[in-house]
């Protein structure tokens, strides 16, 4: 069902304390991270119109490969046509609704396993058993509804709404650093994905990402693998960026003595994918965070590499991520969102830092200007 509807007096309300100025900022207000009805919202405003990433190109690569996947709760695929051209469509079948395809996979063509009706990868109905019979049907009238879908700095995004501008026109020079950073991100190849369920708000998940004010208190094993003089956080229209040297010494975190990649780089895309390369042998990395309800968010991590099996030092460095870095970010996002519940917190005050952004929160400032820019777009009814 769609959010219930909005006034300007609630996106007053839940901008109060925002300021433009992250130095006279303060964050969004709790209630948005604990009130189901800006779930709703974000479902709405946020999820069904932003570009959100769905797989790395190699699962897409060849004529008639497809991949499905959910975006703010509706079903989709992408699919590789025999032209050659990449598509997306709603994965719902235009008589009954029932699912097209599951999973992912090399199809000729979508044939419905309810009724067997079936389409091209084009998303033209091509046959539908009996109903071509009938006086005054039209193949042309049930084609799949197309989403659009767009390869980008490696990857495949897709978004639900007809009128959003193409990645490539909203984040050129996002595509521009990827490919200065990771100039082979395309010929990576999926090693591992490792998935988390967090008791806590999607936002204060990405919140987290987004600054490394924390870093020395809680990643001490994170500060010791770059170094922390060299971090460089910097925003943009609808993303923002991390960069760091790779430390010389020998490091808590996991061996870089035989790394090729000595830039930690990191980059976060509106509103929740999070690309990453790290110290180490060629690699890329990306961070989906999901919103699984106003308290739950599920997250997938996924390793590309240079080769399907890692070596040695990349099992230690996905050791490193899984069984040190996430556990502490695991624990911190659901400690706040615990504290978000009291009543002795309502919102707090932006630490911004010009002088060193590694001790700076303006890049949480830029997500929840962004965020409060969707709430408005949405009540008033712009895009």
């Amino acid at each position: 069902m769609p959010a219930a509807p909005l006034t300007a007096d609630d996106l007053t309300r839940i901008s109060r304390g925002y300021d433009p100025s992250p130095e006279k900022s303060y964050s969004l207000l709790a209630e948005a991270y604990t009130d189901p009805t800006w779930h709703d919202v974000e479902r709405d405003a946020i999820f069904r119109r932003s570009w959100q990433w769905i797989c790395h190109v190699e699962r897409v690569r060849e004529p008639g490969t497809f991949v499905t996947a959910t975006v703010g709760e509706l079903p989709i695929f992408i699919a590789r046509g025999h032209d050659g051209h990449l598509r997306g469509f709603h994965n719902v079948c235009k008589h009954r609704a029932h699912e097209l395809l599951t999973g992912s996979g090399t199809t000729r063509n979508v044939v419905c396993p309810y009724h067997a009706w079936t389409y091209d990868l084009d998303g033209r109905l091509k046959a539908a058993r009996r109903a071509e019979a009938m006086p005054g049907f039209d193949r042309a009238d049930h084609c799949l509804d197309a989403v659009q879908v767009e390869e980008f700095g490696g990857f495949v995004y897709a978004n639900l709404d007809p009128a959003a501008a193409p990645l490539t026109e909203q984040a050129p020079d996002l595509a521009a650093q990827i490919a200065q950073w990771a100039p082979d991100v395309s010929s990576l190849t999926l090693a591992k994905r490792l998935e988390y369920r967090i008791n806590s708000n999607w936002k204060n998940v990405v919140d987290n990402f987004l600054e490394c004010y924390h870093c020395h208190i809680a990643h001490p094993e994170f500060v010791d693998l770059v170094e922390m003089t060299t971090y460089d956080v910097k925003t943009y229209g609808i993303w923002s960026s991390h960069f760091a040297d790779a430390g010389e010494h020998e490091n808590s975190a996991y061996d870089v003595s035989t790394a090729t990649v000595r830039t930690h780089a990191v980059w976060w895309l509106w509103p929740n994918t999070c690309l990453l390369r790290y110290p180490g042998r060629s690699n890329f990395m990306v961070l989906q965070i999901l919103s699984d309800g106003p308290g739950r968010t599920r997250e997938t991590w996924d390793f590309y590499l240079e080769d399907a099996e890692p070596n040695a030092a990349e099992i230690e460095s996905m050791r490193y991520v899984d069984e040190v870095l996430q556990v502490q970010d695991v624990a911190i996002v659901e400690s706040v969102q615990r504290g978000m519940s009291s009543p002795a917190f309502q919102q707090g005050r932006i630490v911004s830092n010009p002088e060193d952004s590694s001790l700076s929160e303006h890049a949480v400032h830029h997500f929840h200007g962004l965020v409060l820019q969707a709430y408005g777009d949405l009540i008033r009814g712009t895009s």
